[in-house]
C-alpha cells in the first residue's frame, strides 16, 4: 500500500501499543496494513525519536517493541527465555536482590542476558542485581531486616560475630569475585558469535533506508515491496507511471543482473529500473544500447 501519511501511521502504531502493550512487528504490521519490513522501518524511526523502546529478549527471532513505562509488561513473555535464563529470572524474582559474586557462573552469565528483568547496581564496589519491578531503595530496607534478625538471635560471642561479619563483608566477596572472572570471558565469546547476524540485519536496514531516502528525494512513491533477499530489494514504485525497481547492494552489476530484472518485470507487465551503488561501466552501456537497437535474432537455416 502507498505510504501517504507517515505521521498518521506512527500515531496508529503508538495507539495500538497503548492498548496491546509490548508487541511483535508482525502484529503491528497487520494492525497498520503494511508488510513487516516497512513496519520495521517505522519502528526504527520511533526508537530514534525515543517514543518507543525495544527489548533485549527475543520471541522467536524478533525483539518486542513497547512504550516507555510498559517495561513491567515484558514479564508476560518470560516463558520465551531459555532454561538457564528462566532459572535466573525466577531466582531473582523470588529473592528480589542477588549479589553477583555469590551466584553460580551459569546464573551470573544468564543475569547479564536477561537485562530486561535484571537491573545491575553497585554497593561498596560490589555488583548486585535487582528485579525489574523492585526499587533499588528497597535494598536498604532488606539489609536492615537482616541486621535486626541477627540482633534477635541468642547472643553468643559478640566479639567473634562482629569479627566474622567484618571478615565476610570486606574479604570473602572480593575473593569470590576474583576467582569467578572466567564466565565473563565465556560471555564475551557468546556475544561475538551473535555479532555477524546483528551486523547483517543492520546492513540490510541501512540499505533499505538509503533506498527510501533516494526515492523520497526523487519524489518516487513506493507502492509495494515485492521481495527482499541478501543484497537485493525489489519494489513496485510510481513516478509518472508504475514500474518495478531493482536495488542491488553492490558496486558492480553485469548483464545477468539486467536480464534477471527484465524477466522478473515481465511477470508484472511493467517496465523496470535498476539502482546500485556504483557507476555504470561502459560495457553495460554498450549492452543496453545494442539490446535497444536489436530488431531480431534469427537462426541460419
Amino acid at each position: 500500500m502507498p505510504v501517504n501519511n507517515p505521521l498518521e501511521l506512527k500515531e496508529k502504531i503508538i495507539s495500538f501499543m497503548k492498548i496491546k502493550g509490548p508487541n511483535l512487528p508482525v502484529y503491528i504490521a497487520k494492525e497498520i496494513g503494511l508488510n513487516t519490513l516497512f513496519t520495521s522501518a517505522f519502528l526504527s524511526e520511533l526508537i530514534s525519536e525515543k517514543r518507543i523502546k525495544i527489548s533485549k529478549m527475543k520471541v522467536g527471532s524478533s525483539p518486542l517493541y513497547f512504550l516507555p513505562g510498559q517495561e513491567f509488561r515484558l514479564e508476560n513473555f518470560a516463558n520465551y527465555l531459555n532454561s538457564k535464563e528462566k532459572e535466573a529470572f525466577n531466582l531473582l524474582k523470588e529473592k528480589k536482590f542477588l549479589k553477583d559474586s555469590e551466584q553460580d557462573p551459569a546464573i551470573r552469565v544468564a543475569l547479564r542476558e536477561i537485562r530486561d528483568f535484571a537491573i545491575p547496581f553497585k554497593k561498596d564496589e560490589l555488583i548486585y542485581w535487582r528485579f525489574l519491578t523492585v526499587l533499588e531503595s528497597e535494598f536498604q530496607i532488606s539489609e536492615k531486616k537482616v541486621e535486626e534478625k541477627v540482633v534477635e538471635e541468642p547472643v553468643k560471642k559478640i566479639e567473634e560475630i562482629t569479627h566474622l561479619t567484618t571478615h565476610l563483608i570486606k574479604e570473602k566477596p572480593l575473593d569470590i569475585f576474583e576467582k569467578k572472572k572466567e564466565p565473563k570471558h565465556k560471555e564475551k565469546k557468546k556475544s561475538l558469535k551473535k555479532q555477524p547476524k546483528k551486523s547483517f540485519k543492520k546492513q540490510e536496514e541501512s540499505f533499505f533506508n538509503k533506498i527510501k531516502e533516494t526515492l523520497n528525494k526523487k519524489s518516487i512513491e513506493i507502492i509495494d515491496i515485492i521481495g527482499i533477499s541478501r543484497g537485493e530489494i525489489i519494489l513496485k514504485v510510481k513516478e509518472d507511471k508504475e514500474y518495478i525497481l531493482f536495488a542491488f547492494n553492490k558496486r558492480k552489476i553485469n548483464e545477468k543482473d539486467i536480464i534477471k530484472a527484465y524477466k522478473k518485470s515481465e511477470g508484472y507487465q511493467l517496465g523496470f529500473k535498476i539502482f546500485f551503488l556504483g557507476d555504470v561501466p561502459k560495457r553495460i552501456d554498450d549492452f543496453i544500447l545494442s539490446a535497444k537497437n536489436l530488431q531480431s535474432i534469427e537462426k541460419i537455416e
